[in-house]
């Protein structure tokens, strides 16, 4: 199609009639009013002002915790405390606005290609139009070579269309009067007229760009993190609450309270959570990239961890998208070799034919490619002929090969009625399994055509996917088949994979009517459905989704663009669409689909990651608090200062973004965002920290002189250690001793414990030095209480309070 827009009259398009059979077309004046009426043949772009966007980003319970710690902080003028937390807030910010603004990228994608022109049979002439001009009941004509623009009917002519990239089928459809053509599809042969039943947001392209518009997947971190943010503001707010309380009625100044409040929120907000994500996500990211795994959404990294169900589109991810020989029915006087090599004699690479090159491939690999072959004459399949031939010479011989339809190539060579519904019977028994049966005949110059037999060519499993489905149960992953073929072909392909039952679309689309729980219930036992179209596949990903499941999808076509949009692991396979890549958080840039499995691995890696730092920031939390506020009670100061607690937590914050690089062990089941039980685990190991930490304040207080600024060092010296070693127990579910620290975090905690000592030992502004004695007893009792008490303590209650995700039965 001429790319210019211009229109021009029917002359200057030659071979163009005026005339159509039984159509008129429409005026310029009623094209005008449809137009009006329906506007143009484009999907509508949402206007987003991208400084609106910005603005909802500082809007949320973490923004508001750090909007309050700044507007605290430059009251009390503290100026170090309120640049840090206006860093963070921005840091947040622009990190959320950049992730939203790729979502787009698969609608513009989208839009972009119905930016083409079309042939359109106007007030009497044929001529030239924007496609966003397309109204419906215009009359259309069609070429090999061209996109179709819009939603049409057949009205005459033959084709040859390609619309494997909207439903998935793997190989080239014919379209006659009376058929459908979907928008999106390519013409491969021939030329028609078609009248335009649809156009932009109704046509099938423009339902699956709204689907992929309005798909948004659940962001598991955001949830996370203001749940997160709830419970410590919630034991932060009550802590703070009782000293404020305790410290007015001891008649002491508010302004000497609000402080050291001030930093005890600051200890709350996990202000190095984003950062600790991005690192431990960017970390993961950059390791699939080996791989040949290409992240597009961080977010992806730790909600692959998290996958339950893995739905798989068939064509092009299961299945190769290619068409193989599955096998050869051969007739007396001729073998299988015989057989496809007649059939490769019969093809031309240059086509690309899906079929030719199948034969080519296989006579290649057969080593029956002769080389002193050469093509005198070949002709074509057309869908009047409804075959192939030509005529090659081999050694001085002529050789004449023809392969196509059954009946067509049976006549060809003078086969009998019952020869020939044997033949079809046996054709029909490989057509039920999703074969494509060819016939294949040979002649010999001044002979007539013997026929060889048939093949039976079919788009067959990749190699690896029979691996893969057992490596992701394995890993407790349920795979689901998706596909736009038969069901028929769907179970078979099904029972190959050792996939369970298929249902179709249309026991969805029944399910559907009857209420969500009949939904929910057909697509947990179904292991696939087949039939389906892009409605069904984002059908099938949200009912999942409302089940409570994390979902991953699989594809590489427009049609798998809404539900790899909605998953929250949508997962774009080598050789996909770009519609299908920018609605994809994971495009595989390497055949196969073994990097799947490595992206759940280093996922679950990903996520123990971040499992610690939660459990590690709420019991230091309940620690650090408790800590200040009980002392406080019980002595009437405050045993620390707010210098110290704000050193404590930049220390310790420091550790905890290395653990973002740490060594690991991967669950083999899938993790869960579920906060309880990680709170609760939490919980009990800040008030069991709390208890021992109180208690060798009180050691300490008993046994050495501890003037008041030695009070304050020996506090800190006491948090600090408590955390560092907390640290190395939290990162491992089991005994600590069960696995290594990574080198980075090891580095990090020598570093913390040397930085810390040094201060403990040379004194700091108020902090006063303390002998190197009593630095060595803080270390030997915070060891012993963190890496052999707490350690027995948290293991044991993981096992015991830790719930496992649910799974699908």
């Amino acid at each position: 199609m001429n790319e210019s827009g211009s229109r021009i009259s029917a002359p200057d398009i030659a071979g163009f009639s005026n005339e159509i059979p039984q159509v008129t077309g429409l005026t310029g004046q009623e094209a005008d009013a449809r137009f009006l009426r329906d506007g143009p043949n484009e999907i509508p772009e949402v206007p987003r002002h991208p400084v609106l966007q910005l603005l909802r980003k500082f809007w949320g319970l973490s923004a508001w915790m750090l909007e309050i710690i700044a507007i605290l902080s430059f009251v009390l003028d503290k100026q170090t405390d309120f640049w840090i937390a206006v860093v963070l807030l921005f840091i947040n910010a622009i990190l959320g606005f950049f992730q939203e603004q790729r979502a787009s990228s698969a609608v513009a994608t989208l839009r972009h290609r119905l930016q083409i022109t079309a042939r359109v049979f106007r007030g009497g002439i044929w001529r030239l139009v924007p496609a966003r001009e397309l109204v419906t009941e215009d009359i259309v004509r069609l070429r090999g070579g061209d996109f179709v623009p819009a939603d049409m009917r057949v009205i005459d002519g033959d084709l040859r269309v390609d619309q494997s990239a909207l439903t998935g089928e793997s190989i080239e459809i014919t379209r006659q009067a009376g058929a459908v053509l979907y928008s999106g599809s390519i013409i491969r042969r021939g030329e028609a007229t078609a009248i335009v039943t649809a156009t932009g947001q109704r046509t099938y392209f423009g339902r699956t760009a709204q689907l992929v518009e309005n798909a948004h997947p659940k962001l598991h971190v955001e949830e996370i993190t203001a749940r997160l943010v709830k419970w410590l503001l919630a034991i932060v707010g009550v802590l703070v609450t009782i000293t404020l309380a305790l410290s007015m009625a001891q008649g002491r100044p508010l302004l000497d309270v609000l402080p050291l409040s001030l930093v005890l929120l600051m200890s709350a907000v996990p202000v190095a959570f984003p950062v600790m994500f991005a690192v431990s996500t960017a970390v993961g990211t950059m390791e699939l990239g080996r791989y040949g795994v290409l992240v597009t959404h961080l977010s992806a990294v730790e909600d692959a961890a998290n996958m339950e169900v893995l739905c798989a589109d068939k064509t092009g991810t299961l299945t190769m998208n290619r068409m193989t020989l599955s096998g050869v029915f051969v007739q007396p006087g001729f073998s299988e070799d015989d057989v496809i090599q007649i059939a490769a004699f019969a093809s031309n690479p240059a086509n690309q034919d899906q079929i030719d090159l199948a034969f080519l491939h296989e006579a290649s690999r057969r080593d029956l490619l002769v080389s002193d072959v050469r093509t005198l004459s070949f002709v074509p399949f057309t869908p009047e002929t409804r075959r192939t031939e030509s005529v090659v010479n081999i050694g001085g011989h002529e050789i004449h090969a023809v392969k196509g339809a059954l009946r067509t190539v049976a006549g060809l060579a003078g086969l009998g009625p019952e020869i020939i519904a044997s033949l079809e019977a046996r054709a029909d028994e490989e057509a039920v399994k999703g074969a494509r049966v060819l016939a294949v005949a040979q002649g010999s110059a001044g002979t007539s055509l013997q026929f060889a037999g048939l093949a039976f060519l079919r788009d067959s499993p990749r190699p690896d996917s029979c691996q893969l489905i057992e490596q992701l149960r394995s890993l407790g992953i349920r795979v689901k088949m998706l596909t736009g073929d038969g069901l028929p072909v769907a179970r078979e392909i099904a029972h190959e994979l050792g996939l369970g039952d298929i249902a179709r679309a249309a026991d969805l689309q029944a399910a559907r009517k009857a209420g969500e729980i009949c939904t929910a219930d057909l697509v947990a036992r179904s292991e696939g459905f087949a039939e389906v179209f892009p409605e069904d596949k984002f059908l099938v990903v949200k009912s999942l989704q409302s089940a409570g499941h994390v979902v991953g999808m699989t594809g590489d076509g427009v049609n798998d663009a809404p539900a790899l949009s909605q998953a929250e692991v949508g997962i774009a396979v080598s050789g996909a669409t770009e519609v299908a890549k920018g609605a994809a958080s994971v495009v595989l840039t390497e055949e196969g689909l073994a990097s799947i499995v490595e992206l759940v691995k280093i996922g679950r890696a990903t996520y123990q990651r971040i499992l610690t730092w939660i459990i590690n920031k709420v019991s230091r939390t309940i620690m650090k608090a408790g800590f200040v506020v009980i002392a406080f009670f019980i002595t009437g100061e405050f045993v620390i200062s707010a210098l110290s607690m704000l050193l404590l937590t930049f220390i310790t914050d420091f550790v905890k973004i290395a653990l973002s690089v740490d060594h690991v062990q991967p669950s083999q089941t899938p993790e869960s965002w579920r906060i309880g039980p990680l709170v609760k685990v939490a919980v009990i190991l800040g008030l069991l920290m709390l208890l021992e930490v109180l208690g060798l304040l009180a050691i300490g207080m008993h046994m050495f002189d501890l003037t008041s600024n030695r009070l304050d060092t020996f506090s800190f010296l006491a948090l600090l250690f408590f955390s560092l070693f907390s640290i190395i127990s939290i990162r491992e579910r089991r005994a600590f001793w069960r696995s290594r620290p990574g080198w980075v975090l090891a580095a990090a905690l020598a570093a913390d414990a040397l930085i810390g000592s040094s201060i403990g030992f040379f004194g700091l502004a108020e902090l006063d030095p303390l002998p190197s004695g009593q630095i060595a007893f803080i270390a030997a009792y915070a060891f012993t209480c963190s890496l052999v008490l707490n350690d027995m303590v948290k293991t044991f209650f993981i096992e015991r309070l830790w719930i496992e995700p649910r799974r699908i039965r």
